[in-house]
């Protein structure tokens, strides 16, 4: 029975709600005894990362990856520019 709860509380959380005894009675198949669904939703507010769905971690993930990306890019950019100042530089001191 635990096991629909916390499936209940993943699917509130895919939709970027927070989970209450309400949302996951809603999206619950079966029906469960209330001290579960309160022992359940006890747990996720004490550790809400161990609740993530893969998809949420994936896109977490994935932010990180393009900010990254986005971070080297920019050095690289910056990083070409200075190379076109020495090369012109350079190229002055030898006139």
């Amino acid at each position: 029975m635990e096991q629909f709860v916390i499936e209940a509380i993943k699917k509130i959380l895919v939709q970027n709600k927070v989970p209450s005894v309400a949302l996951i009675k809603g999206k619950l198949s079966q029906s469960v005894p209330m001290p579960i669904i309160i022992s359940i939703l006890g747990r996720y507010k004490n550790d809400p990362d161990n609740f993530k769905t893969d998809e949420s971690k994936s896109i977490s993930k994935s932010t990180k990856e393009k900010h990254t990306q986005s971070q080297l890019d920019r050095i690289e950019t910056k990083l070409d520019q200075l190379l076109i100042l020495l090369q012109a530089q350079k190229n002055t001191g030898e006139a």
